[in-house]
């Protein structure tokens, strides 16, 4: 008898090669402004990227090991499928070893589809359906007849199997849960007519209230040919009305012309309505949004659901009324059902929204529209999403996880990001605030500067060893704003009384005037809902919000903010030519790629390929242009600089343009100085465009400015520098209202608005109102826990 195998001694991590790769290497990165960088991130750790804004921490993390990461994977797929994905170029790098697969979780919006809610992005609407179909009762069908995205269909005909045998299908009805009237959106579009057609006036008295349709223009003649002109809209006879708006497509004789006749309506629906609203022109868009309206479907009650799917019920509530409950409740309502059937699936379903309600989301419903969670929901929601993947040894990137989050919800995030690494993750996050430094393994600062003065590794280590490293963010990664000896007296308030909207439960405030207000609260607490649904729109209130700023790729700061106009016109007297020449959207432009830098080839159904202009090496003008200088340097080169360099140069006793160097040093003011004047406007941050639009407010004359998280994106050592600008814009008479989390923005404060005391229905209430140091002393709400903390109370 031979002998029993004995079983092998367990291995130590040194004893195999394949646990050697524990780092990714990184060497000679040189995407945007990064110079040569070399880094070795510890894999299966937290890393943390920090530094200024525009020191190259997205370069690095986004443009190079996530990039290339997506690159490797889309080349494994066949060539058929990479015929139809983004041809994504190679970053710009030495060496890049030790990838895993990367997966971003981005600030980037959820698609506005109007068929996708919180529920069908997490997976939770489809557990829901599965419930239904199973312990629903009337029991109707499977999971498909609660979807409001399947149509119930009949299907009738005959099938033959090999055999040779005949089926016929007699009336076979396949159940799905859509709406048919709104077609599962749960809302349906009409017009205003009010907005479209005058009734008290005749055409020829300007009836019809649609851009471009003059009374006495080539566009209403038509009209006149067919229906009495001089007749009031109100008392034409059916017949004539129904003509006028609603005809079919027929041959009229205009001033002897023939030219096809269509009635009003379905004639702007095309030409109008069926457009893209970002497309048209600003007129045009603003007559768009005034004359179209979104109405609750009647025949569903908005809930997107036919008849049969409403008609099943559990405990109760049918599955658009569990859909409608807020996060926290519908967990409280599952937890009530007793069905050892089906208490696997209840059981993966709570683990779901329990990390919803951790991660600080429990106050939305699964009904919500994906399109309108904000940037810092949506990247916390595909946190959710990938907490529940049974994927391991991967890579996560994070851009900045704690937008949006008040400290008390930061606590929380930190938890799920340690939860991700504790599954065996790669976790990679760019971010500023100190409170997620802190729990980093390892961090990567960047700096020393912004822009040309950046794309160095200044500090790479552990987070006690970057405190005394130095650099700027080890300076201020101990910094806390203390509170103000004196704060300013009011000069008024602005009334807000019975403010309902949303969560907000009939909340009366008074915001005082000429001073500096905070209001605060957790995340989903009504801040929002009351600045944005009771102060903005009044006059003299100025919203500047993070909202993308419309513009194609040909836009920039300097056409954006109306720089390029001056610095056209001082290019032109220097050189004694037309200042056209120098817009690359004007005379100026390259032939060859009509001004804008790069060449499009559309390759039919592959993706559409961008190549840099090989005439102007994309810099968008004719070289003739190049030819003519201001102080030195031609116009690409002047839309190269970053706009302090660019505020010296048109400073300059010999080069000055004094409404230039007003506008650049708006931009200054805003923390912008490393920004390119030529940078495309699609590449900004949220945080970035917002201080872009402030810097265009800035002269206004607007008494009232409501800011929407100023510190987006801004590091520790940029914090004071808003302060500094905060400060300004009250001393200079503005009233000055900010929406934010962080508490150095709280502390310097002259008076305090905290909403709560939770979230969602929890919240919509005002907890306090009082200055920074009543609230530390108080400690009543969460925020004042934590601003006490902060300041060292």
């Amino acid at each position: 008898m031979g002998r029993m195998p004995q079983p092998a001694a367990p291995r130590t991590s040194d004893s195999h090669p394949a646990d050697s790769h524990d780092n990714i290497r990184v060497q000679g990165a040189h995407v945007n402004n990064l110079r040569g960088v070399d880094v070795d991130i510890p894999k299966r750790r937290l890393s943390v990227f920090t530094g200024v804004s525009g020191s190259g921490k997205s370069s690095l993390v986004f443009g190079t090991i996530a990039a290339e990461s997506r690159r490797l994977i889309d080349e494994t797929y066949s060539t058929f499928v990479q015929g139809f994905m983004p041809n994504l170029p190679r970053p710009e790098v030495d060496v890049l070893e030790g990838l895993t697969t990367a997966i971003i979780v981005d600030q980037e919006r959820m698609g506005a589809n109007p068929r996708s809610t919180l529920g069908t992005v997490t997976d939770a609407h489809a557990m829901l359906r599965s419930l239904f179909s199973r312990i629903g009762e009337p029991s109707i069908g499977g999971p498909t007849a609660f979807s409001f995205n399947i149509p119930t269909t009949t299907v009738g005909g005959a099938s033959v199997t090999e055999s040779g045998k005949k089926n016929v299908i007699k009336q076979q009805v396949y159940l799905g849960g859509m709406c048919p009237h709104c077609e599962g959106r749960g809302t349906v579009s009409d017009l205003d007519m009010s907005a479209i057609v005058d009734e008290s006036k005749s055409l020829i008295e300007g009836a019809i209230l649609v851009p471009g349709y003059t009374a006495d223009g080539w566009m209403v003649a038509p009209y006149k040919e067919v229906v009495p002109p001089d007749v009031p809209i109100r008392k034409l006879t059916k017949a004539q009305r129904e003509d006028l708006l609603y005809a079919e497509p027929r041959k009229v004789k205009v001033e002897k012309i023939n030219i096809t006749y269509e009635g009003l309506i379905p004639k702007i629906r095309k030409a109008m309505f069926a457009k893209d609203v970002d497309s048209l022109q600003p007129h045009i868009r603003a007559f768009v949004e005034r004359a179209a309206v979104f109405g609750t479907c009647p025949s569903c009650g908005g809930t997107r659901l036919n008849e049969s799917a409403r008609s099943v019920t559990i405990k109760g509530r049918n599955i658009a009324e569990v859909t409608a409950l807020q996060v926290t409740d519908l967990a409280e309502w599952l937890r009530t059902i007793d069905d050892p059937g089906v208490a696997p699936l209840i059981g993966t379903l709570l683990h779901l929204l329990d990390a919803f309600i951790e991660i600080g989301l429990g106050y939305l419903s699964l009904d919500r529209p994906s399109g309108t969670l904000s940037g810092g929901e949506a990247q916390r929601t595909k946190m959710v999403r990938h907490l529940g993947s049974a994927l391991t040894d991967v890579t996560y990137v994070f851009d900045e996880p704690t937008i949006g989050l008040h400290p008390h919800d930061i606590e929380r995030m930190n938890k799920l990001l340690l939860e991700l690494r504790d599954k065996g993750n790669t976790v990679l996050v760019v971010e500023h605030k100190p409170e997620t430094i802190a729990i980093a393994d390892h961090v990567v600062d960047m700096g020393p500067g912004a822009g040309s003065g950046g794309g160095e590794v200044v500090f790479e280590g552990t987070v006690d060893g970057l405190r005394t490293s130095g650099t700027r963010t080890g300076e201020h990664l101990a910094y806390r704003a203390s509170l103000k000896d004196a704060v300013r007296e009011r000069g008024g308030v602005l009334e807000v009384r019975g403010a309902d909207s949303h969560n907000l439960r009939n909340v009366d405030v008074d915001i005082p005037l000429g001073v500096l207000t905070v209001v605060t609260g957790v995340a989903g607490s009504g801040k929002s809902s009351l600045i944005h649904g009771s102060v903005v729109g009044r006059e003299g209130v100025v919203a500047i919000d993070q909202a993308a700023i419309k513009g194609s790729r040909r836009s920039n700061p300097a056409t954006y903010t109306g720089l390029l106009e001056p610095i056209r016109k001082a290019f032109a007297k220097a050189n004694d030519v037309k200042p056209a020449l120098f817009s690359a959207n004007s005379e100026g432009a390259c032939p060859t790629c009509k001004g804008s830098g790069v060449i499009v080839t559309e390759l039919g159904f592959m993706d559409t390929v961008s190549t840099p202009c090989e005439d102007c090496g994309g810099k968008r003008f004719q070289a003739a242009v190049l030819d003519y200088r201001l102080g030195g340097l031609n116009i690409a080169e002047v839309l190269a600089l970053p706009v302090e360099k660019a505020l010296e140069l048109f400073s300059a006793p010999e080069t000055k343009v004094p409404a230039a160097a007003d506008i650049l040093s708006r931009l200054e003011d805003v923390g912008l100085g490393y920004l390119t004047l030529g940078q495309p406007l699609n590449t900004l941050s949220g945080g970035e465009r917002q201080r872009v639009k402030l810097a265009l407010h800035l002269k206004e004359k607007g008494g009232v400015y409501v800011l929407d998280e100023p510190t987006t994106g801004l590091h520790l050592a940029d914090v004071d520098n808003l302060l500094r600008l905060l400060d300004r814009l009250v001393e200079a008479g503005k009233s000055v209202i900010v929406i934010e989390h962080h508490q150095a923005v709280m502390a310097h404060a002259d008076w305090i608005i905290d909403l709560g005391p939770g979230a969602g229905h929890d919240g919509g209430t005002v907890v306090f109102e009082g200055t920074p140091a009543e609230l530390v002393a108080k400690r009543s709400t969460l925020t004042g826990e934590h601003l006490a903390a902060y300041v060292g109370a």
